[in-house]
């Protein structure tokens, strides 16, 4: 069970900083994540130490959200360029979004009054439901969906990381509707976990770009959150040790080499920019 709560925030837009710099704002429709994934790095920030509650139970929905959002955006357009990473501490198709459709909303927004660009990071096939709006933004947004790896007896060992994520088939039957209604797609394989030698195979003809990100490099830390965390151990207790390395992203990067053109080949911070 878990445990949704509406708030009335009074902001929506917040300066971007950090990991996404190249941004000039970041977009959380919810605040809390029941995707859960243990090796978020958000379960170090203060968002979830300050929560009574364990990160992956909770979830606050916020009221009003097209609304803040509407003034924001005007404001913030009026100011400059205006481009949005949504989301950078949450998921935007939180399974409560199915009911509460604030990300839609936040979605109708920008189509009445679009940003210069929305990045719109998810793992949740729910994203097809909002593919009527995503084509009417059509060159500002890209959706980039989180498929760590290809294989599904490797999402079962880490079934703990990922306790309630979609699928991976179901991710990438998401990708294949988008890419043939005409969205622009990315797949990000962040945290990079286990894959076969045939992920980029499967990749290829399903999206546009392919980002590759690790621990290392993609918590924002240098690896040091999800050294907390324990990553590591599990990655022994399987005897998959050398995934597990700063230098591991290499011979995955390697094997696309022979599949992606360089230029549609991005790593970390760079395939997540505008």
């Amino acid at each position: 069970m878990k445990n949704e709560y509406y708030k009335s925030p009074k902001t929506l837009l917040n300066k971007g900083t950090g990991f996404l710099s190249g941004y000039t704002h970041s977009l959380n429709p919810y605040t809390g994540c029941t995707f859960g994934c243990s090796y978020c790095y958000v379960r170090q920030l203060p968002v979830s130490t300050f929560r009574k509650e364990a990160w992956g139970t909770w979830v606050d929905i916020k009221n009003q959200a097209a609304d803040i959002l509407r003034k924001e955006l005007r404001r913030a357009k009026s100011k400059g360029k205006v481009t949005i990473f949504m989301s950078s501490s949450t998921d935007p198709y939180q399974p409560a979004e199915y009911k509460e459709e604030v990300t839609r909303s936040l979605l109708e927004v920008m189509v009445e009054d679009p940003p210069d660009f929305l990045f719109l990071q998810t793992r949740s096939p729910l994203v097809r439901r909002d593919i009527d709006l995503l084509l009417r933004l059509e060159d500002r947004v890209r959706v980039s969906m989180t498929v760590e790896t290809d294989r599904e007896d490797i999402r079962k060992h880490f079934k703990h990381f990922t306790p309630e994520a979609p699928p991976i088939q179901a991710r990438l039957q998401t990708l294949q509707l988008l890419k043939e209604a005409g969205v622009p797609t990315q797949a990000t394989i962040a945290p990079m976990l286990p894959s076969s030698e045939h992920f980029a195979d499967k990749l290829w003809p399903l999206v546009n770009r392919v980002c590759i990100d690790d621990y290392f490099m993609g918590d924002g830390s240098g690896g040091r959150r999800t050294r907390s965390l324990k990553i590591g151990a599990l990655y022994e207790s399987l005897g998959l040790e050398e995934w597990y390395h700063p230098t591991a992203y290499k011979a995955v990067y390697e094997r696309f080499l022979h599949v992606f053109p360089k230029e549609q080949l991005y790593v970390s911070k760079e395939g997540f920019e505008p």
